[in-house]
């Protein structure tokens, strides 16, 4: 009786991702009808987000421990980290060119008299020293922590990912005497998503007050003036994850429009947020219940939140082009290629930095003179709306390059997958009734079908 009263009750819960449509609509017409109330909302957003971060290097640490470490065979890690590589930077330059595309077939700035004497160059002086700041050089030293504690203190993706591909690759070659720790490893796995699964109750109240901030602090009427900015981008992600996306996930045998239904939780999260971040842990556990082996999971997603930014990348040539057409600044074909080239290096340079994606675009304009830097003033009242999109491309973007890794090393349960996509297997608390199912699962020598 206990147990039928226990499951009418789960039934009668809405799911996730309803409740945080709900979160992000409320917050919206909160933000709407209380202006100054819905910026005071923002610690709301705030919170959530940070409780997210706070397991995602514990995340990180025992998904590429657990999976790179039972692999046993280095050589393979190599080859899937440089598969990946070669991915992201192929699928990150067709974001690029489809930006640039979008910018000159529709040419959203060209309605635009801007004068840049006008423009409050100083309200971009605090992004230009942030872009100046991050070079290649000091990109590169910065995988290396200085202490391998502070690699997970400080919150940086690639150092923690060095750390712990360090730890997995001494674990595999333990044999016999690591067995023990790695069996723990594998115990704390289950108890980290335990607490991921508990923090995303949260995240329904999380989406209401980042987004109740949004509406309130920049309120509806400002972004009519650049309204047509706005769908442009939105448009072209749209198509970018629909064509470009599609078209990879179709090869690898997955419906793009399947995978973003699976993902929805995910999503809408990330969009009440305007941060991938959060969606970070989730999504790597979905990924491994969809059918993907955790060793892949573990090195494609980490690697893709900083090498594989589909979205900021669209934006950037978009973003740019955008501003020379405001300005009526004409750029041939040649100074294009060579804002082209620069965005290439400023999209990886920016990564894992707050506004990663404005930051990137004022380095790129930082170094190209044909365009002035105080342009950039005009899009930091839509940055919040513009971010959002970006975190929603690259988001799935993370996703499809997982799924195709997983098709690549034939490191896939496909008749699982299948079920799953199909709905015939559905699960609603991930982590705390399943753990122990996807370890189990997802083992590498366990998926090749």
């Amino acid at each position: 009786m206990q147990a039928r009263k226990r499951t009418s009750r789960r039934l009668r819960m809405p799911a996730l991702h309803t409740q945080v449509l709900v979160g992000i609509l409320a917050g919206i017409a909160v933000g709407y009808a209380a202006p100054h109330f819905g910026e005071a909302l923002k610690p709301l957003g705030d919170l959530f987000i940070e409780s997210i971060k706070m397991v995602i290097g514990l995340v990180i640490f025992c998904t590429v421990v657990s999976g790179v470490g039972g692999m046993g065979d280095m050589k393979k890690v190599g080859r899937v980290g440089g598969k990946a590589l070669v991915y992201f930077e192929l699928m990150s330059t067709a974001a690029l060119l489809f930006g640039a595309l979008i910018a000159n077939l529709v040419r959203p700035g060209s309605g635009f008299a801007v004068d840049p004497a006008r423009l409050d160059a100083s309200a971009v002086a605090g992004y230009a020293g942030a872009a100046h700041a991050q070079s290649v050089a000091k990109f590169l030293m910065s995988i290396v922590p200085k202490t391998t504690v502070g690699a997970f203190a400080q919150g940086d993706i690639l150092p923690m990912v060095l750390v712990s591909l360090l730890f997995a690759y001494v674990l595999s070659r333990l044999g016999e005497p690591g067995k023990p720790l790695r069996a723990l490893i594998d115990s704390l796995t289950h108890v980290v998503f335990g607490i991921i699964n508990v923090l995303m109750r949260a995240a329904p109240v999380g989406a209401f007050g980042a987004m109740a901030y949004t509406v309130g602090r920049f309120g509806v009427g400002s972004l009519g003036p650049l309204l047509g900015l706005i769908l442009t981008f939105a448009a072209a992600c749209a198509v970018f994850v629909v064509l470009f996306m599609g078209a990879v996930c179709r090869w690898a045998g997955v419906n793009i429009f399947s995978l973003l239904r699976y993902l929805k939780e995910e999503l809408l999260v990330t969009l009440g947020a305007s941060s991938s971040d959060v969606a970070m842990p989730a999504l790597m556990e979905k990924l491994q219940y969809l059918g993907c082996s955790q060793s892949v999971v573990g090195l494609v997603v980490p690697t893709g939140y900083v090498f594989n930014a589909d979205g900021t990348s669209l934006y950037m040539t978009l973003a740019a082009l955008f501003i020379a057409q405001a300005m009526h600044i004409h750029l041939t074909l040649a100074q294009q290629a060579a804002l082209f080239g620069v965005a290439m290096l400023t999209s990886k340079g920016a990564s894992g930095i707050s506004g990663a994606g404005f930051i990137a675009l004022v380095g790129t304009l930082s170094v190209v003179p044909e365009i002035p830097l105080a342009g950039m003033a005009l899009l930091l009242g839509i940055d919040r709306i513009m971010s959002t999109l970006r975190a929603l491309v690259n988001i799935t973007g993370n996703a499809v390059a997982t799924v195709v890794m997983a098709s690549l090393e034939r490191e896939v349960d496909r008749e699982r997958m299948r079920q799953v996509l199909s709905g015939a297997m559905v699960v609603e608390t991930f982590a705390v009734d399943h753990a122990a199912e996807i370890s189990t699962a997802v083992r590498p020598a366990g998926v090749r079908k």
